[in-house]
């Protein structure tokens, strides 16, 4: 039985999550409009294993967000995933942040847009269809009263994530569903972890970095 702890850190939702054969076990998160990582995450693991009398070195694999998203927030998430795997001699997996964000949902028809906030009127999406395959890969991309006409005249499309408020403001479709009050979570990501266990798709533990899509620069 696969034990897999699962962190995301790519917003400001420090989420750690505990799950037995892809079924969660356990969830902490803090979805404060502040970045609490640093302070909350290694707080979190230590609660949450604890909670369900278990110790680091049950764990048999680690899930790790791997972006894109805040550079502080993937660097924290990353570099702890990497220090537990290391020490414990474990897998490491990463999982896709706009992947576990389009999971949030469920469609019988159409598409899933997830959208994280970059900067000014940018931001990183990917589509998916209704199964949550990826159809189109993920982009930093400044929005206008274009994007994504392709998706929107073809069915019914759900914009989900802190990105989708700077999109509303400036479009409107009849095909067009925006959800505003979701943020990446580790609990979507326990069955993408289990699923990628099951098959040895892992990282280099030495060498994996964050998914950043852009270069950092200093405000």
């Amino acid at each position: 039985m696969a034990l897999i702890l699962c962190l995301e850190t790519a917003t400001t939702n420090c989420s750690v999550a505990l799950s037995q054969d892809g079924a969660i076990v356990a969830l902490k998160e803090d979805k404060s409009n502040n970045y609490s990582h640093a302070e909350k995450l290694h707080v979190f693991i230590d609660e949450i294993l604890k909670e369900n009398n278990l110790s680091v070195a049950d764990l048999n694999a680690i899930a790790v967000s791997k972006g894109p998203g805040s550079y502080t927030g993937l660097r924290i998430g990353v570099s702890t995933a990497k220090g537990l795997c290391f020490s414990l001699d474990i897998p490491l997996i990463s999982i896709a942040t706009l992947a576990s964000l389009a999971a949030q949902i469920k469609l019988e028809k159409g598409f899933v847009i997830p959208m994280l906030d970059a900067r000014r009127m940018e931001v990183y999406s990917a589509v998916f269809d209704k199964g949550l395959n990826e159809i189109r890969e993920t982009k930093a991309e400044v929005l206008d009263k274009n994007s994504f006409a392709e998706f929107l005249e073809k069915d019914r499309t759900a914009f989900l994530g802190n990105g989708v408020e700077k999109f509303e403001a400036i479009f409107a479709h009849p095909n067009a569903e925006f959800i505003t009050d979701k943020l990446p979570s580790a609990r979507e990501m326990c069955s993408l972890a289990e699923a990628k266990y099951k098959i040895s798709d892992t990282e280099d533990v030495a060498y994996f970095e964050p998914y950043y899509l852009k270069d950092f620069i200093a405000g």
